[in-house]
């Protein structure tokens, strides 16, 4: 019972932050553009920087709190990130905005942190329905969260920056009241070194059986998506003609799906598929969903579509993630999963200034098919590694 309640406290802490991340989500790309006079390629770049941060900063905040505990941690990155989305709310130029990014990054590099607290108070058998629980927070705060943004934009871009702001310090004080320490054996900071890069952790990670080819996927799916999340409201805003509301909409109905998915589909799934048959499940429609994105015609066309993609990443991301914690040392859970949050935060950071260019240069559907592209070779490339025994799972 008391591993159910801490669950739970986690999944209200994150689902708090992520609705005020949300609400920024369909908002950024249009204000750059409008307010600031950023070019697609420079939106790409502010999006990115974001996930920079979090690339840089993912494996060292995952060691931290293997040594000091998740609490201390995830405290202080919802105090970073509540004072970077008021630093938004005062953006007027360029700079100003990616500083808010960069602070974002800062406070968002919590993602592996929040995954180690959730292996710490689970088993394996019941690892991928706990990360299908932090999923299903991202996603209902993807929900809620871009409605809200579409809706106060409407009122001035700087509403939904202390929106934001308010319901990640929200999630400050819920947590510093309500959530537990996750880690029994803390460890001394003494001896404890600083790298931006590990690469001698990174070699002891790859050399784990499965792990190296979990966190490969896990990096070319993320980027697959990820060149999309600059452009997506820029296409619904230059060339359907979608308000920020209706931009809003989309986002929260891509949300609604995903939440449905890694909240409650998971666990039927994860019983009855094998671990193949997840991974085959989730990338089939995430190949059909990027795909057709750029040619929905209409506002439901592009609603329908980016449902059947949210089929496909919520089945996907928590599936991979709790692969990576399942075939991990239990006193590395920290350790790996930062890891694998810093290569998914570096194919966000990819992923964006990729699809900021191609859209600019290259077309509004280049970022799109892109991902559909990697998306397919990484479907061939998983059916090559299981048929060889290079990826050993049931």
């Amino acid at each position: 019972m008391k591993n159910k309640n801490a669950l739970f406290i986690i999944f209200i802490t994150v689902f708090i932050d992520l609705l005020g991340f949300g609400i920024l989500i369909p908002i950024l790309p249009t204000f750059a553009s409008s307010q600031i006079g950023i070019s697609d390629f420079g939106i790409g770049f502010v999006v990115g920087v974001y996930s920079l941060m979090q690339f840089l900063l993912n494996p060292i905040v995952g060691k931290i709190s293997d040594r000091i505990g998740r609490r201390p941690v995830i405290l202080t990155s919802l105090l970073i990130t509540s004072i970077s989305y008021i630093v938004f709310s005062f953006s007027t130029t360029f700079f100003l905005l990616l500083f808010s990014r960069i602070l974002a990054g800062v406070g968002g590099s919590n993602i592996g942190t929040a995954q180690a607290y959730i292996a710490d108070i689970t088993s394996r058998e019941n690892r991928a329905k706990g990360m299908g629980m932090i999923g299903a927070a991202f996603g209902l705060g993807f929900v809620f969260g871009p409605i809200m943004g579409g809706f106060l934009a409407h009122y001035g871009y700087e509403y939904v920056g202390f929106a934001s702001a308010s319901f990640s310090f929200l999630a400050f004080l819920f947590a510093f009241f309500m959530l537990p320490e996750s880690v029994k054996q803390k460890k001394t900071m003494s001896g404890f070194s600083v790298k931006l890069f590990n690469f001698q952790d990174v070699k002891k990670i790859v050399k784990i059986p499965n792990i190296g080819i979990f966190v490969f996927l896990f990096f070319i799916i993320i980027f697959s998506v990820a060149n999309i999340y600059g452009t997506f409201a820029l296409l619904g805003h230059k060339f359907y003609g979608f308000s920020d509301r209706e931009n809003g909409y989309l986002f929260g109905i891509m949300g609604i799906v995903g939440a449905i998915i890694q909240g409650g589909l998971m666990k039927r799934l994860s019983v009855k598929l094998s671990e193949r048959a997840l991974l085959f499940t989730g990338l089939i429609p995430m190949i059909v969903g990027l795909a057709l994105i750029p040619y929905g015609i209409n506002f439901w066309g592009v609603a329908i579509i980016s449902a059947v993609l949210s089929v496909g990443t919520g089945i996907l991301q928590p599936t991979i993630i709790s692969f990576v914690s399942k075939y991990s040392p239990e006193d590395s859970q920290g350790t790996i999963l930062g890891f694998n949050s810093s290569m998914g935060s570096l194919a966000r950071v990819l992923g964006p200034l990729w699809g900021g260019f191609a859209f600019q240069f290259l077309g509004y559907e280049a970022p799109f098919i892109t991902g559909a592209v990697f998306t397919f070779f990484t479907l061939l490339g998983t059916w090559y590694l299981i048929k060889t025994k290079k990826l050993n799972i049931n």
